[in-house]
């Protein structure tokens, strides 16, 4: 079975963090933008993320929460959960795999994706582990992990995606025969992708030994990303990643399994320190204003209205 059948980890308990930034509406497609799609309304306040867990979950339903206030999106990034990276035992090498629920996803952009962009949304492409010892932490040489990035960068130019989001989870190092975590290995993967999308977004969800591998003597790639967040939903943990808050969610919620009262003291705390993102994992299709309301009556002063 595919890791993105797997739901995550859900812990209890946590607390802290706030920011202010503006939220705006993603660059469009091409082709949306030739259609003359309208930008969607700017918001003052964190940076809204949703992981949808596309086994089970249509992407649409990042697009169908706004602000009663103003009418601005409530999430401003979705994350297709999840893309593999997977090992070639006669090669010997890495290599990105679509399970047939991101394949359908990918396949019907034009229905599961440019909504969301002509709304403003940037979608974004989560790459997992997949039990079979390739990660991002073990690439043997420079040209390997570049080989990859390559595959990564054509993935989003392919589908007309907002960038990649790295998760180094269920990798199993080790098997198959494969290495064990690098010091260079996710530095190289990193600089590579960010030299093929400079333009586009990379994002950490802090887990894993790859998260731990973000500086090797004088290489860094803690600012390479434009954003990295707490992997543990239920609590507050300020993530390894950029120096700015702005870019940083200590808070990670789960909608199907952190209570209301946790979820909004995450968000207050988001605001009241400063942070400028909020994570959020497993939206479904079901209606969730209500619980969406007390958060962002929290991160923007605003009830939340469901519009399917």
């Amino acid at each position: 079975m595919s890791p993105a059948n797997i739901s995550r980890r859900t812990l209890l308990s946590g607390l802290a963090a706030t920011s202010a930034v503006v939220a705006t509406g993603a660059a469009l497609p091409a082709e949306a933008a030739a259609a003359g799609e309208c930008r969607a309304a700017a918001k003052t306040g964190p940076v809204t993320v949703a992981y949808i867990e596309v086994n089970d979950h249509s992407m649409l339903s990042a697009g169908k929460y706004k602000l009663a206030n103003g009418g601005a999106q409530v999430i401003d990034v979705a994350v297709i959960f999840a893309a593999n990276i997977n090992y070639n035992t006669t090669t010997k090498k890495a290599y990105l795999f679509f399970n047939p629920q991101v394949t359908n996803v990918l396949n019907n952009v034009a229905t599961q994706v440019r909504p969301l962009q002509q709304k403003g949304i940037k979608v974004l492409l989560s790459i997992l582990g997949n039990h079979q010892g390739a990660g991002f932490a073990n690439f043997p040489t420079k040209a390997a992990a570049e080989a990859f990035a390559q595959e990564l960068a054509d993935a989003v130019n392919r589908y007309g995606l907002d960038g990649i989001d790295f998760d180094d989870e269920y990798v199993e190092y080790g098997n198959n025969g494969t290495g064990q975590p690098n010091a260079n290995s996710f530095i190289w993967l990193v600089q590579a992708l960010r030299a093929k999308l400079p333009n586009k977004l990379i994002t950490l969800y802090d887990i894993g030994p790859a998260s731990d591998r973000l500086v090797s003597g004088d290489q860094s790639i803690r600012e390479t990303f434009n954003y990295a967040w707490n992997p543990y939903y239920g609590t507050w943990g300020v993530p390894s990643g950029p120096s700015s808050k702005s870019k940083l969610s200590p808070a990670a919620i789960s909608y199907t399994a952190t209570s209301q009262t946790t979820a909004v003291s995450l968000a207050q705390r988001t605001v009241s320190e400063g942070y400028g993102v909020f994570l959020t994992y497993n939206l479904t299709e079901s209606n969730t204003a209500t619980y969406l309301s007390a958060i962002t009556q929290k991160l923007y002063g605003s009830n939340t209205v469901y519009t399917p």
